[in-house]
This record gives structure tokens, sequence and C-alpha cells, in this order.
């Protein structure tokens, strides 16, 4: 019989961990959940108390087996999974599958895998926390609730296949309110004043200084008048101010902030930063990434001392107590760190390496000095006006924490570094301006969130917590409720108005505005879902009630709350609603008017269809069936016009004719295509649909033939399925459905049919990729094609 049987939910974690045991103790993986609410039916018995059904999924039986079988072989049984409420779960589940005895069993957390974690852990073992666990199984069932309950009524209401979710539809309700905020909003103009003025260094060499005007002028009227009294104005230093100040370093990383600047600073995706994170922890880089703590422990506070003692000097050192202040943190007690402060770099992937260096700095910084600043402030007087000319620079008398690191923003702002300015003392004369120039500025609309910034609102509401969000906002972009994506900006004309050397000119410039980089946007059907859950659900939608809902949380993991009370609280008041709906509310959901037809007399809509946004003249009740028209993707139901929806019904139309075969160009699922002889052919994005010309879709087919036929670079008669074709990567092999890999030192070209099999053999099991599924996706979309060609 072994002694000890080490069990952790993955198998990176127990090779790191087996590192650090003897040969006493054996260590496996429980690859995640070994089981989970019945996928058929609720899963949950709300009858009998909310009593959930779970059920061990076929792909977990085989390890719940070996488990079981270990288990029994064992003197103890340590339960190691992260020590947050899904951990714990999966302990008790596992303790619940395994019939584990609880005179043998033991529980064991630590934040950060070390020997000396791991040894302590074993030396102070506990019970599995049951509060932890219903709080857990609170959330999982209170979210299957909702899911099983609301999905259905989306799909009777507004299209098949839809679903929603408690944290998710919030999420998707944040990015609709802003889009609709960006569509109300109205920019307003007013002039930046800024003049340039010469003056003397501390050397005695001219130099420029910039102040800008106190306020900005309203009207180019105004601006004119301003520029055309300063013309005759004597320019005098009113006050000189200079103040110390300092710069305060960020609290060491939690989920929210990490997931944040690796956004900003490193452009991963949240879901990206927690894979990359998970990674560094369970090779024992880093402590637990899950987190809303952002306090140290006192060796990790007594390792930064050194490490900055050694690297930078006493001077450097300033050590910090940080507070977490949100109430519910309850997920770890420690904020991210390494787990070894004098590494400062890692071994590993480029990303992995980038990302705990920004862990090690944000680290480092935390428990270091203040950057010790000076800024000064010049005001200009203007003889006969009231406004004032200020001008501002800082200069840094010591760097402190800024020696490693600085926290990124994300203001989209103009921002300017300020610099030193020269030595002027009040009453000082200044010479007329080289130039005064006043430049029409606009009012900035609301920012749309990217997942950063949509994390960074989900925790100030909060809503979620750190094991949430990365999942949540890779739902709703999954789901098709929202779009990441990038939207390039509008050319926009301004006004520049300019005094030099006595002249007035007027100019009109233009410049590009609303470029847009990895933000989130709804698509039409989140709108139209959001919409119609506000209505009939607004509780559910509503960010407090939310909140609140993670607070029982909370209270529930805290003992101080009975899970089933808060379920029986929830679903008294939600069921009703779910009846309500379903008997009273309406099918035409989203649906909205834009016109009538000019040549037939019938109303025109645009609204959501099987496969999307669709426009349609006339009804079902018409004897004539409606026609139907594709929205392109960068037009919307809420924002289209009538004449862009009857546009849409020009299309498909004939081009011309190639090769004895009709040019048709159309509208799909996918986009807009050229279809020649059943084949189709995707437009690029600068081809507009209703222009598109003869000459220009011969071109756009030949490119395609083109590009087909480079990538077949050989085939063989004997193997009609064989092909040695160029992909994205570089050549491959397919071969009935499968591709494998051609090795750097072959040249493909050269390989004889006996070479192939002999590599496709020694590969055999573990292919490249499968593209039997990328075909499944390439013939639904031309079937689609077609579909949307009949129509």
């Amino acid at each position: 019989m072994q002694k000890n049987l080490v069990i952790v939910e993955s198998p990176a974690k127990a090779k790191t961990i087996e590192k650090f045991l003897g040969k006493d103790y054996t260590v496996l993986s429980s690859f995640g959940h070994i089981r989970d609410l019945k996928k058929k039916d609720c899963g949950i018995d709300i009858e009998n108390n909310f009593t959930p059904d779970y059920e061990i999924p076929a792909d977990k039986v085989k390890t719940v087996s070996e488990l079981k079988k270990e288990a029994k072989k064992s003197e103890t049984v340590w339960l190691a999974s992260d020590g947050d409420r899904e951990g714990e779960a999966i302990a008790w589940h596992l303790s619940e599958v395994l019939g584990l005895n609880k005179e043998n069993t033991r529980r064991i957390v630590f934040h950060e895998i070390t020997k000396d974690a791991i040894l302590n852990a074993i030396e102070n073992p506990r019970k599995i926390d049951i509060d932890l666990v219903n709080a857990q199984q609170a959330r999982r069932i209170l979210d299957r609730i909702v899911g099983f309950e609301l999905s259905p009524i989306l799909w009777k209401k507004v299209k098949p296949s839809l679903s929603a979710g408690r944290v998710q539809s919030v999420a998707v309700r944040l990015i609709v309110d802003r889009e609709r905020e960006i569509q109300k909003f109205a920019p307003e103009a007013a002039y930046r004043v800024i003049a340039v003025f010469t003056v003397e260094d501390k050397d005695g060499k001219k130099v420029e200084l910039n102040a800008e005007l106190q306020s900005r002028l309203k009207t180019k009227a105004e601006a004119e008048a301003f520029l055309q009294r300063c013309k005759n104005a004597t320019f005098t230093v009113e006050n000189v101010v200079t103040k110390p100040f300092k710069k305060s370093p960020a609290a060491p990383f939690t989920t929210s902030t990490l997931q944040q600047e690796a956004s900003r600073k490193l452009g991963y995706s949240v879901s990206q930063t927690m894979m990359i994170a998970q990674k560094l922890y369970e090779s024992g880089k880093i402590t637990y990434m899950r987190t809303d703590s952002v306090n140290l422990s006192e060796l990790a506070l007594d390792t930064a001392r050194q490490e900055i003692l050694n690297t930078a000097g006493e001077r450097y050192l300033q050590t910090r107590h940080y507070h977490t202040k949100s109430k519910g943190a309850q997920e770890a007690h420690e904020a991210i760190r390494p787990t070894y402060m004098n590494n400062h770099k890692v071994e590993g992937t480029s990303q992995e390496s980038r990302l705990y260096e920004l862990i090690w700095k944000r680290t480092i910084a935390s428990q270091m000095a203040d950057a010790e600043l000076e800024r000064t402030t010049i005001t200009i007087n203007i003889s006969d006006e009231k406004l004032k000319f200020i001008a501002e620079g800082e200069i840094l008398k010591f760097d402190g924490f800024l020696k490693v690191y600085l926290e990124s923003t994300d203001d989209e702002g103009e921002q300017e570094n300020a610099s030193l300015l020269p030595p002027l003392k009040v009453n000082d004369r200044l010479e007329s301006p080289e130039s005064i120039t006043a430049t029409e500025r606009f009012t900035q609309r609301p920012p749309r969130y990217a997942e950063a910034s949509l994390v960074r609102k989900l925790e100030e509401l909060g809503i979620g917590r750190p094991s949430t969000y990365a999942p949540t906002i890779s739902t709703i972009q999954n789901r098709g409720y929202v779009e990441k994506g990038d939207r390039e900006g509008v050319s926009r004309s301004y006004n520049v108005l300019k005094l030099e050397n006595g002249n007035f000119t007027d100019e009109i410039k233009t410049e590009i505005t609303g470029t847009e980089k990895a933000k989130l946007f709804p698509t039409d059907i989140g709108m139209v879902v959001n919409d119609f859950l506000i209505l009939h659900f607004p509780n559910i939608l509503d960010y407090n009630f939310t909140a609140d809902v993670e607070k029982e949380f909370d209270e529930i993991a805290e003992g101080k709350v009975k899970w089933t009370d808060t379920l029986d609280t929830f679903y008294t008041e939600f069921h009703p609603q779910v009846e309500d709906t379903l008997q009273h509310s309406e099918r035409k959901v989203g649906e909205r008017q834009v016109g009538v037809d000019p040549e037939s007399g019938k109303p025109v809509f645009v609204k959501i269809g099987r496969f999307g946004p669709v426009a349609q003249i006339g009804t079902a009740e018409d004897e004539e069936k409606p026609r139907f028209a594709s929205l392109h993707k960068d037009q919307s139901i809420e924002t289209i016009t009538f004449d862009e929806v009857m546009d849409l019904f020009k299309l498909p139309r004939e081009i011309g004719e190639y090769e004895g075969k009709k040019l048709v160009v159309g509208i799909g699922r996918f986009g807009a295509y050229i279809r020649h002889d059943s084949q189709f052919v995707s437009l690029k994005k600068e081809d507009d649909p209703m222009t598109v010309t003869e000459s220009r879709a011969i071109e756009l087919i030949e490119e395609k033939r083109l590009k087909e036929k480079n990538r077949i670079i050989k085939t063989f008669t004997e193997e009609p399925e064989l092909e040695i074709s160029n992909g994205r990567y570089g050549p491959y092999i397919a071969y009935k459905g499968s591709n494998y890999k051609i090795p750097k030192d072959k040249d493909p070209k050269a390989l004889t049919l006996e070479d192939t099999m002999t590599l496709i053999r020694s590969q055999e099991g573990k292919p490249a990729k499968k593209k039997a599924a990328a075909k499944t996706a390439e013939a639904k979309k031309e079937k689609t094609k077609k579909t949307a060609v009949k129509k």
C-alpha cells in the first residue's frame, strides 16, 4: 500500500509539486472538475430544495476510475486543488465521488508552488470548507436556472439557439449602453489657443515657451476677435509658482489589475493573460493568479526589501503594506507576485517571460520610494484681457519607483509631457509671441470598452469575481452578442486660426478621428437580446441586483447565509416573470419599420433573421412571399437608413460574363461575394458590391485561382486523397482529413509517395490539425451563400 496520494486539478501543477515531495508521495491530476450538473434537463430538483443532480462526464469516467483505484491503495489522500471556491468545490466533489474516508483525507491549500509552501501546507492540513463549497454551488445552480429558463424564451421570442446568462447579460448591457451613448453623442467644438513665446533659458540661450489660454473659446468669432486683440497687446509674467509633489507606486497585481495592465502594456486579451498566468503559477514561478487581494506576505516583503537594497540602494526602499478595499476579497490571501523575488526573469515562452517581467516589476516597484517631482506654473497676463496664458512644466528630482515601473492608463485624451520651464520672474515683460494658434477641437465621445476597461468596470460595480472575468468576456464573444475588432476612423475637417509675425491666417485642415483598435462592439443580436431582457427581466439586468447577488455569495462563503435560502428568494421572484413573459410578450422583437417600398407599397422592415440581421419587404400575411436581403457587416438594424435598405434589394445583380458564365454580385451570411460557375469569391474590404465592375470581378477570380494553384505543391495519382500543400505556417501533408508536419530538413517537392507515407505513419495518432471541421464549416458557408442567392 502506498503511503500518500496527492490530487491536484492540473497535470502541470502535479508535475511541479512532484519535484518537492519524496518517494512516499504520488501526485495525480483530476484534470479540473470531475463532475457537474447534468446537461440533460435542468440538472436541479427545484421542488426538493434546489438539490443538484450531478453526473460524471464521459471524458472523466476513466480519470475517476484511476483516482479511485489509487485512493484505495493509499494510507492518506491529500486534496490539493486551488484555495478559491472553485478549487474547494473540486476537492469536495473528489471526496464525494471517490468515497474518501474523512479520517485519512486531508485538505491542503497553498498560494504558491514552492517547496516551503507545499511542506508547510502538509504540516497544516484542514477540513474541506463546506461554506466555500456551498457558495460555489449556489453560483453554479443560480446561473444554471437563469440560463435554463431564459434561453427557451429567447428561442421562441427572438431567434433559435440563443442563450442568456446572469453575469454575461449584464456585461453585454454595459457594452450596449455605451454604444448607444456614442450613437447619441454630438461633439461640441471649441478653440484651443496656444502661444509660442521666445525667452532666455538659464544660460542666456533663446528657447521657446509654450503657453495655453486658460479656457477654450466657444466660437470662431470669439477666437478671431481674441487673436486680433493680441496683435497690439503686451504680455507680462503675473505669477510663478513652484511646488514639489510626489508620485506613489501602484499596489501589487490583483487578477483584475493584471488583466488590465497586460492588455495595455503587452496587448494580451483577458483570457490570454489568465492562460499564461496559469502556466506561470503551475510551474512555480508566481503565486496564485485568481485573487482580489493586494496584500504581500512578510516573506515577500523581506525578499523584495533585500532585492531593492542589493540593486538600487537604501534610498529607493520604502516598505509598504497594502490592504484590499473590496469587501469580497476572499479568493486568496495574497497579491499576484513572483515566488522568488531575486529571479528578475524566467525561462519559458516569450509571452510567459514578458508577463512574468511585468509582475516582477510591479511587485518590486510597490516596495520602492515615491518619485519626487517639481511642478512650475507660470501665469502670463495679457493687457486688457481677463483670460491668461498658462505655461506648465515639471522636472523629476528623484526617480524612486519610476526607475523600475510606471502604470499605464486607459485615457484616450490628448496627453503632453511637461518639461523644465525657463527661469522667469514676476513682472518680466515678454516679447510678443512668435505665433498664437487657435485650433478647433471637439469634445470626445465616451470611449468604447476594451476587454481591460470592461474588467475594471465590472469590478467597480461589484459584478463577478476574479475567477469569472475572463470566462464572462469570452462567453459574450463566443455567443455572438459582442465582437472584438478594429474600426477605421473617419475624416473630419477642423479650423486653424493663426497670428504669426502680425499676419492672420484662416485655414481648414482634415484629420482622422474615431479609429478603434481591439474594442468591444455589440452585435445587432446582442442589442436585441439586451433590450428584450431589460424589458421583461429588469432585475436580472440591473447592475445593483447583480452586485448584491455577488455579495450574498460572499456571505454564503463566510457561513452567514444559507445557500438554499438565497436560491429560494431569487427563484420565487424570477420564475413568475418567466411564465408571464412566455404568455404575454410579443414575437416581433427588434423589428423596425424603416419605410414603404415605392414600387409595391409594402412596408419595409429590418429585423433579426435566422442567420442574422436582414431587411424585409412585405409581411407573411401578403399573398406574395416577403423579399429578404442580408445587411452588410458594417450595418446595424438600429442605424441603417431607408435608402441603404433599398440598396440591399438591388443585389444580387449581374455585372457581366466570364468564360461564358454569368458574373453575379451578392451578399451572404459571410459578406459580399462574386458568384461565377457555381464558385464563390469574396470581395475585398475596399470593394463595394454596388459598384464593383466586371474587370474587377475577373481580377478577383484569377487571384483566387492562382492562390489555389500555388497552394498545392504535389499530388499523387496512386493516392488521390494525398497532397502536399502550402499552409499558413509552411508546407504540410494532407491525407484523409488530417494534416501532418513536414520536417524542416525535408524538401516538400522532392518527397516521394513512400517518403510521404513514412512521415504520416511516424505521426499517426498525433496529426498537426484536423481539417474535417474546416471542410464542414466551408461547406456550410458555401451552402449559405447559395441559399442567400436563391432568396
